[in-house]
């Protein structure tokens, strides 16, 4: 993005005097201000009064970055609203207010950051959807702007993040079917970069091969993560030669469209293939047979990322004096009837 500088040399004026006519001071002559405004909007001028806004905190606004469509967020998806009620619950005590961003599964995650900085209008950002070599994570360090991640990345600015417990899910996951006689297992994984099926799939590498078991290609189911992809998986499965007897999701929804998708084809879920759930939501509450899946303190994570996040604004450190947080959040197994022995 263009800067003031830039702006300033096309014009062969001063800093001072183009930053006073972006932003209206009296003192600056109406020609002068409006040959600076011409020339902004040609270069293409993102403000850095924007960043500087960002960072002194004035607005008493958090964006929470998050991608929709139902590729990305799922159908009917709760995960969201139970942290945002979560994070909204710390900011409340202090005056703030959480304002959620909206990005299209159509646009640019980078363009839509950049374009949202510039705009000015939060003091802080929360970031989800990390991929594994996340540019937004760089950006925001660059310019000394408070953030934190939901989710880890390899990109690392010694920022602060929060993310759930892949490596757990993956290994309490494997290690339970296995105990039960599984020994050919297929895990789900994200059809797109997002660095949790990274972490996920090593993890339930390293779980299979700690049973002296593999995980071979076939083995690795990737869909989008909502209903439909779930569906799709299920048929993946019912077409192979060699069948797994159990799979591990990595995503809530998905477990509602294998369950339909395989009883379309005839097979019983938890009978003829053993189901591990990811998350214990609304939707999988109906389930039959119940799901076996984890359950996550999702208004407690909320809580955690203000905190965190609170912990490297100016005018809280004092309060929350918590450094810089870098947490795995904790998952509790709850049993049901779909992980049974294969027949």
């Amino acid at each position: 993005m263009v800067g003031i500088r830039r702006v300033a040399q096309h014009l062969n004026l001063s800093i001072g005097t183009v930053s006073r006519a972006l932003n209206g001071r009296p003192d600056v002559n109406e020609e002068t201000r409006r040959r600076v405004l011409e020339a902004a909007g040609a270069l293409g001028y993102a403000p850095n009064q924007a960043g500087r806004a960002l960072r002194r905190g004035s607005t008493g606004v958090v964006g929470f970055m998050m991608q929709t469509g139902s590729e990305i967020t799922g159908d009917g998806d709760t995960f969201f609203m139970s942290v945002f009620d979560g994070v909204q619950a710390v900011f409340s005590r202090h005056n703030l207010d959480l304002v959620v961003l909206l990005c299209s599964s159509r646009e640019d995650p980078d363009d839509y950051l950049r374009r949202t900085v510039a705009r000015g209008f939060a003091d802080a950002l929360i970031i989800s959807a990390t991929r594994r070599e996340d540019s937004r994570i760089a950006y925001l360090a660059e310019r000394g702007i408070p953030f934190i991640a939901l989710g880890r990345s390899e990109t690392d600015a010694g920022h602060p993040w929060i993310d759930l417990d892949f490596e757990g899910l993956a290994r309490t996951g494997i290690d339970r079917l296995v105990a039960k006689g599984h020994r050919r297992i297929a895990v789900s994984a994200p059809a797109d970069d997002a660095n949790l099926g990274f972490v996920f799939l090593d993890s339930a590498r390293t779980a299979l091969e700690g049973h002296g078991l593999v995980l071979p290609p076939e083995l690795v189911l990737r869909s989008p993560p909502n209903e439909i992809g779930g569906y799709q998986m299920a048929r993946q499965v019912v077409a192979m030669e060699e069948r797994p007897t159990a799979i591990v999701l990595v995503n809530e929804t998905t477990a509602i469209g294998f369950y339909r998708g395989l009883r379309d084809a005839g097979l019983e879920p938890g009978r003829d293939i053993a189901v591990i759930g990811f998350r214990e939501s609304p939707q999988a509450k109906f389930l039959s047979p119940p799901l076996t899946c984890f359950r996550i303190d999702l208004h407690a994570l909320g809580e955690g990322l203000a905190e965190a996040l609170l912990a490297t604004m100016p005018g809280f450190q004092e309060r929350y004096p918590l450094g810089t947080v870098r947490r795995i959040w904790p998952m509790s197994l709850i049993t049901g009837e779909s992980d049974g022995i294969p027949r």
